[in-house]
């Protein structure tokens, strides 16, 4: 038994019908039904009923099949990692990234891909963590780089950083002077938001709900950089990850950190099936944590 005749049982079993599965194999019928009695003979089993209409698959045929699948999907993904030995393009990695951690990462992890891997084509996605978890489940995302823990059954995170939520306000605003501000202070200020549909913005509801408060929005954007760029002409504060500060930081702003209580944020890689992208992930992986702390760091072993 090899792999050929794996393949040839797949589509007989499948199409159920012998000039059927030649055709999409695109051999002569006899050669396939020629495959398929070499077959039982070297495994000494029936695999098919013959009628005058179809094939009707034996027990014996659907425990092979179960266990044939597997095998030719790692061959195909065996045969994809092995074509950038042999300078052929790789898969496209197709990722989708929360517009509030875009800013911090992607930039420098483009390039570190490039480098490490210069025959993947990757595409990056600015999207809402609703927009990332919905492509994932449907097969049009590989990896999405959003706060954890994933809320759609199905996915699964792996840890990246941890980053905290914090109050960015104008230079001339009343609460300049303070070093940090309190979860009850931050509440009653009239604030210049996300939209709903980005999750900072859900996390800070909910953090104002724990204390039965409600956000004051004075004005919402969809974009985090016009954030950023209006704020300073106004007296309106706004919450946006801590780690943005290190990309996005002005004399025009200030970065208050949240307190009583803090808001932490977990940032890592979502995907649907862990297994089928473990070297994705590892790459990814390794390669943002040299962004982030620096090649010295980034030694420690993938978790899920």
């Amino acid at each position: 038994m090899d792999f050929k005749q794996l393949r040839y049982f797949v589509a007989v079993y499948e199409e159920g019908h012998v000039g059927r599965a030649a055709e999409r194999l695109s051999i002569s019928q006899p050669a396939l039904s020629q495959q398929i009695r070499h077959l039982e003979q070297n495994l000494d089993v029936s695999l098919f009923e013959r009628s005058s209409k179809r094939l009707l698959p034996t027990l014996a045929a659907h425990t092979l099949y179960d266990h044939a699948l597997p095998l030719l999907d790692g061959l195909q993904r065996a045969r994809e990692a092995l074509g950038n030995f042999k300078g052929q393009a790789l898969r496209t990695l197709a990722i989708g990234v929360l517009q509030t951690v875009h800013s911090s990462l992607v930039p420098q992890m483009l390039e570190r891909v490039r480098k490490a891997q210069p025959h993947l084509v990757v595409q990056i996605y600015e999207l809402s963590g609703l927009e990332i978890e919905r492509r994932l489940l449907n097969g049009s995302l590989d990896i999405g780089i959003s706060y954890l823990p994933p809320r759609q059954p199905g996915l699964h995170g792996v840890m990246l950083y941890e980053d905290e939520l914090t109050l960015v306000i104008p230079a001339d605003h009343p609460l300049r002077e303070f070093k940090k501000v309190s979860m009850s202070q931050a509440a009653e200020l009239p604030m210049l938001l996300l939209g709903e549909e980005f999750q900072v913005r859900q996390i800070w509801q909910a953090q104002l709900a724990n204390l039965g408060r409600r956000p004051h929005v004075q004005a919402e954007l969809n974009n985090m950089a016009g954030i950023l760029d209006s704020l300073p002409h106004t007296r309106l504060a706004t919450v946006l990850p801590g780690r943005s500060q290190k990309t996005l930081d002005t004399h025009e702003l200030l970065w208050k950190p949240l307190t009583e209580p803090r808001v932490p944020l977990k940032v890592g890689l979502v995907c649907r099936d862990v297994q089928r992208q473990q070297a994705s992930l590892a790459l990814l992986r390794t390669l943002l944590e040299e962004v982030m702390n620096g090649p010295d760091e980034a030694r420690k072993p993938l978790m899920g």
